[in-house]
């Protein structure tokens, strides 16, 4: 009942939001829209754990946005095409996971273009934003991104040690009303705290949703080179 709950509002707050990003008028609408968070997960796609990551989020209703890597989409293309088929966001996290803004110019359009390039291939679509890796970004990343940036306000450093339990307890004890939680979906741990929190956070009343439809829920229009977190 819940995630029947989530889709409705969220429906709702989509279609009332103006054209321009204007935030939603002070009738009493806002007041109904619960929190709202964004899951995000670096570095896929990796067969098994992203797997099992979309078949936990699928039962549970929920969307989230993939930043995979692009040499890792060979081999998993039709992950990609559940992602997309799933109603998940997907985005660019470069082609062979590089700091950016070490980058030429021409280095850096092969490593996000050839990216892009791939996933328009799969999926039919063509806008596909990007999380630079490690999360460095200068004024070059953003003159060359051609598309918003998009960082994290959470970060359980689920990396480091792989312990289910903390790695939820640091998104439960750190979360608010708006944020976006970089997680990784190579690691299996990963994909259990992740679930984790997602049912602890959907019993507390949260609602989860992409990095775009966060964006507009806030009345952002998202712009080219603008860092969003």
């Amino acid at each position: 009942m819940k995630r029947k709950v989530c889709r409705l509002i969220l429906a709702i707050v989509l279609l009332v939001l103006l054209p321009e990003g204007t935030a939603l008028p002070a009738d009493g609408t806002a007041e109904v829209v619960p929190p709202l968070v964004a899951l995000t997960f670096d570095d896929g796609p990796r067969t098994d754990a992203t797997a099992r990551l979309l078949d936990g989020l699928a039962l549970r209703e929920v969307p989230a946005t993939f930043f995979v890597v692009g040499n890792r989409i060979a081999g998993n293309e039709a992950l990609i095409r559940r992602m997309r088929d799933e109603g998940h966001q997907i985005g660019v996290h470069t082609f062979d996971h590089v700091e950016v803004t070490k980058l030429s110019r021409p280095d850096f359009d092969l490593q996000v273009g050839k990216t892009r390039a791939l996933l328009a291939s799969i999926t039919g679509e063509g806008e596909f934003w990007l999380r630079p890796p490690y999360g460095k970004i200068d004024g070059s990343v953003r003159q060359w991104a051609d598309g918003p940036l998009i960082l994290w306000s959470v970060d359980p450093e689920d990396w480091k040690d792989h312990d289910v339990n903390r790695i939820a307890g640091h998104i439960l004890s750190h979360v608010q009303d708006g944020d976006i939680i970089l997680m990784h979906d190579i690691f299996n741990s990963s994909v259990d705290a992740a679930l984790q929190a997602v049912d602890a956070l959907q019993a507390q009343g949260y609602c989860f949703v992409t990095v775009e439809q966060l964006l507009q829920a806030r009345g952002i229009v998202p712009q080219a080179g603008e860092l969003y977190r």
